[in-house]
């Protein structure tokens, strides 16, 4: 099985809210569907105002060089301003199991 996770976790810049981090990810949704390998992504956001941002991709491949992407072809999105950088922890993780 070659699907991958990629998992981000992060606080956001004092003051901003989820809604303001989900608004700001309009661009990166589009990045996101054009890329080789995406097959979802789902973004929650814990009690404390951890948000957790998962991204499926067919292969841990396919999430690293969308991840490359983000930080280089969409480094003017507005969404890295909704987030604390110092809070950010970033992993692609390949899938053990998947049970529908």
């Amino acid at each position: 099985m070659s699907e991958a996770l990629e998992m981000t976790t992060f606080r956001l810049v004092p003051g901003l809210t989820g809604a303001d981090f989900v608004n700001a990810n309009e661009d990166i949704n589009d990045y996101l569907r054009r890329q080789p390998g995406f097959r979802w992504r789902r973004i929650v956001q814990d009690d404390d105002g951890t948000i957790t941002d998962i991204v499926a991709w067919d292969s841990a491949a396919d999430g690293r060089r969308s991840a490359s992407g983000i930080m280089t072809e969409m480094a003017g999105s507005p969404v890295h301003a909704t987030i604390d950088q110092a809070t950010v922890d970033f992993r692609i993780i390949p899938l053990l199991q998947h049970t529908s």
